[in-house]
Parts: C-alpha cells; sequence; structure tokens
C-alpha cells in the first residue's frame, strides 16, 4: 500500500509542477491545487497509518504506542484543505481580474503569438 500511496503522491507533484510551468493562468491554479493535494497525502502519510484506533488516549488506559493514532497529521491535514481553498479561492479571483483588465488568460498578459508578430514586424 505504501508503494501505491507514494506513486500516487508522485504522479500528483509531477501533473503540479507540469501545469505550473504552463504559460496559462487556469493551468497555473490547477497545478497549486494539484501541489497541495500531494503535500496533504505526504503529510497524512506520515503520521503513520492506523485504521481501527482512537486518535486520543482514554485516562486510565495503559499509554502504548500501538494502541491509538496521532491525531497531529490529521489536525495539520484539516488546517492544511482550508488554506489551501483560500488560496485558490484568491489566485481564481486575482485570474479572472487579470483576464479582465488584460483580456488574456496568459501569465504575463500578453500571447506569444503577439510578441513573434511584434519581433518580425508582421
Amino acid at each position: 500500500m505504501e508503494l501505491a500511496l507514494a506513486s500516487g503522491i508522485g504522479v500528483l507533484v509531477f501533473a503540479g509542477v507540469y501545469l505550473l510551468l504552463r504559460a496559462r493562468s487556469f493551468d497555473v491554479i490547477l497545478g497549486l491545487t494539484l501541489l497541495s493535494y500531494a503535500a496533504n497525502l505526504l503529510i497524512f502519510s506520515g503520521g503513520r497509518l492506523v485504521t481501527g484506533k482512537p486518535p486520543v488516549l482514554r485516562p486510565g488506559v495503559e499509554a502504548d504506542l500501538g494502541n491509538y493514532t496521532d491525531p497531529l497529521p490529521q489536525a495539520l491535514v484539516l488546517t492544511a484543505i482550508v488554506i489551501s481553498f483560500a488560496m485558490t479561492a484568491v489566485a481564481i479571483v486575482l485570474a479572472m481580474r487579470s483576464r479582465g483588465d488584460n483580456d488574456s488568460d496568459h501569465v504575463d498578459a500578453e500571447e506569444p503569438l503577439t510578441r513573434e508578430r511584434e519581433e518580425t514586424g508582421r
């Protein structure tokens, strides 16, 4: 199962970086979202995934390390989900504003064909 999870995280990171390197606003936003999903999975998998055990020890129960699940990765992932949602919302608003102001969804607000035409004079 670890190999499948590590492969999934690797695919998400690869796709996220590929989309970040593209020159369109929507691709960049989607790449950031995929990278945040990969980071969440990495944090979650770092907390030794255990099923069927309580996240918090009860009073009077022996403090056995195999008897509970670490709640810290779950709290970190929950916080990261909220932060990534807010970051995505801000990035979408900025992309929409840039599209409205510049009539282009290109990251630097200039189409590549326009630059080539200006350089050649055609």
